[in-house]
């Protein structure tokens, strides 16, 4: 029927109307056609590929084969004034770029700092555990880190972030500040080691509270 109705609307056009011409297609300038962002080249020492491999053989070495299967090690141009973060459920490492500039050694320190979390994690299974707790102390002393601080002192820029979404535990009333509100079920970890042997107890479950002014980080 569409043929058809095509023809019909020819045969409708007196003989010897001028026909106009469809429009020339244009083509995408220069400054049209948007630029392909170029992939951030590294060092052959410092490329992901190397440091992943180098992070499966420490985990290797401290009985987390299965976990050094799975683990990705990635930059990520990002990070302002953090050197590194770790994420055990998705068994990843990322890394600050700006590290490269403090040498290989500090690019070591940070990897293995981030490789104890995922070690820490995976062998409590699912008991909750401080962040830097004595197990990711013990896995730090394992990946030959011997006193590994907590925290960086390296001159990475800093940036100011509020605070905005506040929590406290309804037992010890213990508080908790955050950027973002807290998306699921988070309890009180001092109460939940104390009266439930580490496990989530929902008697302890973070509450939220009004605060009339936001605090930096």
């Amino acid at each position: 029927m569409q043929l058809d109705f095509s023809f019909l609307r020819r045969a409708l056009i007196p003989p010897g109307a001028p026909v106009t011409p469809p429009p020339p297609c244009r083509k995408k300038t220069a400054a049209q056609t948007p630029k392909k962002s170029k992939a951030q080249s590294f060092p052959p020492e410092f490329e992901a590929g190397t440091l992943e491999t180098k992070a499966r053989q420490l985990l290797a070495e401290v009985g987390c084969a299965v976990l050094a299967q799975k683990l990705q090690v990635r930059w990520n141009s990002r990070m302002r004034s953090t050197a590194g973060m770790a994420y055990p459920t998705r068994v990843l490492v990322t890394l600050n770029p700006r590290l490269i500039s403090f040498g290989p050694e500090e690019v070591d320190r940070t990897l293995r700092h981030e490789l104890a979390h995922l070690v820490a994690h995976a062998r409590v299974g699912r008991r909750r555990i401080a962040a830097h707790g004595p197990e990711w102390r013990q896995a730090c002393i394992d990946l030959g880190l011997l006193d590994e601080r907590r925290c960086h002192d390296l001159p990475l820029p800093k940036r100011s972030i509020r605070r905005s979404h506040f929590y406290q535990c309804p037992a010890c009333g213990t508080e908790l500040a955050r950027v973002r509100p807290l998306k699921r079920k988070s309890a009180c970890l001092a109460c939940c080691k104390k009266h439930a042997r580490g496990k989530y107890d929902e008697r302890f479950r973070f509450v939220k509270i009004a605060r009339s002014k936001t605090e930096p980080v």
